[in-house]
C-alpha cells in the first residue's frame, strides 16, 4: 500500500495488552509520532531524533522492564507470586506450556523493539544529511536497544531467529530458522562494540537524568556480555571502564532508586516517576503484594551486629490474616507521582561483574576489593581476606541475590549462566526439570514458522 508514494513505517508498537500496567509516555522527550514518512523521518537532525526517542517509548509501553523481571524471578527462587493467574502460575511451577500468554507475548515484543530498532538503523546508515555526530549517536542508541532485546532472547529461549534487515514484513514472513546462540552473541557484542564508539561519554541534556544510553551504557551491557560469555578479561576491561568513571557512585540504600541517583548509568524515565515495580511491590497495608520476596532469601542475609541495610531498606514485613509477607522496598511509590524510573543499569552490577572475572583470573585481592564496595554501600564488613577462589564465588552469588532480587532476571539468568539452576532449584521446585533453564518457544510462532523447533521439555 502506498501514500504519496512513499511507504509508511510503523516504529511505534502500542501494545493494548500490556501485562503489568498501563501504558507509560516516556518523559522530557516530546510524544515521538506513531507513524513517519520513510523519506521525511532521517532527513533532519530532529526528525531522526524523535525516531530513536520511539524506541524508548517502545521499551516502555511492551513493558520489557516487567516481563523480564516478573516471570523469571517467579520461574527462579527470588520472587515468590502470590496470586492465581494461571498464565504466571505456570512460572511459579516451571510447569509453562508451549501456548502460555505471556511466553508469546514477551518474544513478539522483543521482535518488535528489534524490528523498529532495523528500521531506525538502516534509515540512518542511509541518510546524508544528518550531523555527522549526532547520526553516530543515534546509530549508537538503536544498536544498544537491539543488543539489549537479542540479550533476553538468547538468554531466555536459547538459539533464536537473527533478524537484521530491515524489511517491514521480514518478521511477517515466518521463514527465519533459529540461529546458534552463540552467533546471536557475536551479533550483540558488535552491536554494542559499534555503540560504544559511536556514542557520546555525556547524557543527553535535554533527556530525563541519565535517560538515554550513552558510552557508558554500552560498555556496561558489554561487561555482562562479556561474563555471560566466559570471557573474564573483556569482562574485567569493560566493567573497568565503567567504574573508572567519576559519574557514578554509590549512594546509600535508601536512595538508591531515585532518579538522581549517582549509581544509574540508565534509566527509562516515564511521566509519572511511577515504576512497574512500585506498582506490583507496594500494596496498601491490609493488600498481599503481587509479588513478595520468599522467605528463605529474607532469611538468608546476614545475621550479626551489623544489619544489612539492603534488607532494612529494600524489603518490609507485612503480616495480613496471621501469614508473613516480605515486600520489596527498593522502589517507594506505588501511584500517583513520584521520583522513580525504571533503572536498567546500575553501577553496582559492574563491582560485582569485575569481581567475578577478577577471581577467575586468580586476582582474589581485587575481586575482594569489589566484592567489598557492595558490602560497604549495605553496611557490613569486607570479606575475609583469606577467602580463596570458591569462596569468593560462592560470596560473589549470594551479593548478587541480596543487591538484585526481583530486578530484571539476573539471579534466574546467573542460575543458568553458572550452571547452578538444577543444584539450587530442584529441591525447592517440585516439578523441576533440567529442560526447565529455557522458556517454549510460542506454539504459535511454530504454526507459522515450519522452520522453528521447540526447545526439549515443550514439544507436547
Amino acid at each position: 500500500m502506498k501514500l504519496n508514494n512513499k511507504t509508511i513505517i510503523s516504529l511505534i508498537l502500542i501494545n493494548g495488552a500490556l501485562l503489568f500496567s498501563s501504558c507509560e509516555k516516556f518523559v522530557d522527550l516530546g510524544a515521538p509520532p506513531t507513524q513517519v514518512i520513510t523519506g521525511d523521518a532521517f532527513a533532519s537532525d530532529a526528525s531522526a531524533n524523535s525516531v530513536i526517542r520511539g524506541l524508548y517509548s517502545t521499551v516502555l509501553n511492551i513493558n520489557l522492564s516487567g516481563t523480564t523481571t516478573f516471570f523469571t524471578g517467579i520461574a527462579a527462587d527470588d520472587l515468590q507470586y502470590n496470586a492465581t493467574d494461571a498464565g504466571i502460575t505456570e512460572f511459579a511451577s516451571n510447569n509453562i506450556l508451549n501456548t502460555n500468554n505471556n511466553v508469546a507475548n514477551l518474544w513478539y515484543n522483543c521482535y518488535q523493539l528489534i524490528k523498529n530498532t532495523n528500521n531506525a538503523i538502516s534509515g540512518l546508515d542511509a541518510s546524508n544529511s544528518l550531523t555527522p555526530t549526532i547520526k553516530d549517536q543515534l546509530i549508537g542508541e538503536a544498536k544498544f536497544f537491539r543488543a539489549y532485546a537479542y540479550f533476553y532472547l538468547v538468554n531466555l529461549y536459547g538459539d533464536v531467529p537473527l533478524q537484521l534487515r530491515n524489511d517491514l514484513y521480514a518478521f511477517e514472513d515466518a521463514s527465519l530458522p533459529r540461529t546458534d546462540k552463540q552467533q546471536v552473541y557475536d551479533q550483540i557484542v558488535s552491536d554494542l562494540k559499534d555503540a560504544e564508539s559511536k556514542m557520546q561519554t555525556n547524557y543527553d541534556a535535554t533527556a530525563s537524568p541519565r535517560g538515554r544510553a550513552n558510552k557508558a551504557a554500552a560498555s556496561a551491557l558489554l561487561a555482562r556480555v562479556y561474563l555471560y560469555q566466559k570471557d573474564y578479561q573483556n569482562a574485567e576491561l569493560y566493567a573497568t571502564k565503567v567504574l573508572q568513571s567519576s559519574d557514578y557512585g554509590m549512594p546509600a540504600p535508601d536512595k538508591n532508586f531515585q532518579n538522581t541517583s549517582s549509581e544509574v548509568i540508565l534509566q527509562l524515565g516515564n511521566l509519572t516517576g511511577v515504576t512497574t515495580f512500585g506498582a506490583n511491590y507496594i500494596t496498601a497495608a491490609t493488600a498481599v503484594p503481587g509479588y513478595t520476596l520468599p522467605d528463605a532469601v529474607y532469611n538468608s542475609f546476614e545475621s550479626s551486629s551489623t544489619t544489612d541495610l539492603r534488607k532494612m531498606n529494600w524489603t518490609s514485613l507485612k503480616t495480613i490474616s496471621g501469614k508473613n509477607y516480605y515486600a520489596i522496598t527498593k522502589y517507594k511509590v506505588a501511584s500517583g507521582t513520584g521520583a522513580e524510573y525504571h533503572i536498567i543499569l546500575r553501577l553496582a552490577e559492574q563491582y560485582l561483574i569485575r569481581a567475578e572475572a577478577r577471581s577467575r583470573l586468580n586476582n582474589l585481592s581485587g575481586a575482594r576489593a569489589d566484592i567489598d564496595a557492595v558490602r560497604s554501600r549495605a553496611g557490613l564488613t569486607g570479606i575475609n581476606n583469606g577467602s580463596n577462589q570458591t569462596q569468593l564465588l560462592t560470596a560473589i552469588e549470594t551479593e548478587r541475590l541480596h543487591e538484585f532480587f526481583g530486578e530484571y532476571g539476573h539471579r534466574w539468568l546467573d542460575l543458568k549462566r553458572t550452571e547452578r539452576a538444577n543444584e539450587v532449584l530442584s529441591p525447592v521446585k517440585s516439578n523441576w526439570q533440567p529442560t526447565d533453564v529455557l522458556f517454549p518457544i510460542p506454539q504459535a510462532q511454530i504454526l507459522i514458522n515450519t522452520k522453528l523447533t521447540q526447545n526439549p521439555g515443550y514439544e507436547n
